[in-house]
C-alpha cells in the first residue's frame, strides 16, 4: 500500500509539473506569430479611397471604434467620434472579460509602425507582443488581400486625431492564459476576380465578418454547426435583446426564398435618408447591425455576397429578432 501511495504521489507530482510547464509556456512564450514586418505604406489617393470604403462599409472598423448614436436605427457612428474607440464589449455580450475598442485615430496609433499595425490587424498581436481577444475578427482580416489591409492602414492614418485614453482590456481567468493561444500567423490571400462571383462574394463575406454575428455564440466562441443560422443575442442597455437573423439559404427560416433584388433592396432601404433621420424610441425595435454602413456597399459587392450565401449549408432556425423590455 505504501509503495502504491508513493508511486501515485510521484505520478501526481509529474503531472502537476507538466501542467505547470504547459501553463508557463503558454504564458511566457506565446503568442508566436513572428516579428512585425518592416514596411512603409504609401498613402496614395487610390489606396486611401479603397481603405475608406473597406473601413466604413465592408470591414467596418469605424463602426466598432467610434461612438454610436442609438437614437437612430442601427446606431450609426457619431461624426465627431470616428475612430476614437472606447466602446465596451464585456460579459453582457458573452465575452470572457472586459474589452475596449482602441483609439485608431492618429492620436491613438501614432506609436505604431505600419508593420506593427499590419500585424495586430491580421494576427491579433499588439506592439508589445501581447495577444488581444478576437472581438476584432483578426482571423478574418488575416485571410484578406495584403493590399486591402494596407489600404485600411493608409486610410486610418488620415482620420482626424482625437485624444481619448482608452482603458486596458482585461480577460477573466482562465481566458487570461488561454488568450495567448488564439493568435495565429496570417494566411493572406489574393482577392478573387469580380467575375468569379461566388469566390469574390466569399472574400467579401469574410472581410465583413458576417459569420461572426450571424452564428450563435457561447463561452467566448462561436458555436460550431450554427454558422450563418442566426440567433446570436445582443443586449441593449435598456434590457431589450436583439438577435441576428438567419442568413443561411434555408427556405423556411433563412434567405432561401429571397431573390437577389430583395436582398439588395433590404440593404438600400435600411441605409437611405429616411432611415438615417428617423428617431428610435427606447421601446422600439433597433439593431446593432450597422445597416447604414453596409448599405453603402457597392451593388456589385452586395450581389456577390448574395451569390455566396446561396451556396452555404442551409440551417433551419427560426429567430425571434427582438425581445423588448418586459413590462413590470
Amino acid at each position: 500500500m505504501r509503495t502504491f501511495k508513493k508511486i501515485f504521489g510521484r505520478l501526481l507530482l509529474v503531472c502537476l509539473l507538466i501542467a505547470l510547464a504547459g501553463v508557463g509556456y503558454i504564458k511566457f512564450f506565446l503568442p508566436n506569430v513572428g516579428a512585425a514586418t518592416t514596411m512603409k505604406i504609401e498613402q496614395t489617393p487610390e489606396r486611401v479611397a479603397r481603405g475608406e470604403y473597406l473601413a466604413n462599409h465592408v470591414s467596418i472598423c469605424i463602426d466598432c471604434h467610434s461612438k454610436r448614436d442609438w437614437t437612430k436605427f442601427s446606431g450609426p457612428p457619431l461624426e465627431n467620434s470616428l475612430g476614437m474607440g472606447g466602446e465596451i464589449f464585456d460579459q453582457k455580450f458573452g465575452f470572457p472579460g472586459t474589452y475596449y475598442a482602441k483609439n485608431i485615430t492618429p492620436e491613438g496609433i501614432s506609436r505604431y509602425t505600419d508593420g506593427e499595425l499590419f500585424r495586430i490587424i491580421t494576427t491579433g498581436v499588439n506592439k508589445e507582443g501581447k495577444a488581444i481577444f478576437p472581438v476584432m475578427p483578426y482571423h478574418n482580416y488575416g485571410q484578406m488581400d495584403e493590399e486591402d489591409i494596407k489600404s485600411i492602414i493608409a486610410y486610418i492614418r488620415t482620420l482626424k486625431p482625437i485624444k481619448n485614453i482608452v482603458p486596458q482590456s482585461v480577460s477573466n481567468f482562465p481566458m487570461s492564459i488561454i488568450i495567448n493561444t488564439i493568435p495565429t500567423k496570417a494566411a493572406l490571400t489574393k482577392i478573387p476576380a469580380k467575375t468569379d462571383v461566388i469566390n469574390y462574394g466569399k472574400y467579401i463575406v469574410n472581410a465583413a465578418a458576417c459569420k461572426d454575428c450571424h452564428t450563435q455564440f457561447s463561452k467566448g466562441k462561436l458555436v460550431a454547426g450554427t454558422e450563418f443560422g442566426g440567433g446570436r443575442e445582443f443586449p441593449f442597455p435598456d434590457g431589450s435583446i436583439v438577435r441576428s437573423g438567419n442568413i443561411s439559404p434555408d427556405n423556411a427560416t433563412g434567405i432561401g426564398g429571397w431573390n437577389e433584388a430583395q436582398f439588395i433592396k433590404l440593404f438600400l432601404s435600411r441605409s437611405d435618408s429616411a432611415t438615417l433621420t428617423n428617431i428610435i424610441k427606447p421601446d422600439e425595435f433597433n439593431t446593432i447591425m450597422p445597416w447604414t454602413m453596409y448599405g453603402k456597399m457597392t451593388e456589385e459587392d452586395l450581389k456577390a455576397i448574395y451569390a455566396y450565401l446561396k451556396t452555404i449549408t442551409p440551417i433551419n432556425n427560426t429567430v425571434q429578432k427582438f425581445s423588448p423590455v418586459a413590462i413590470k
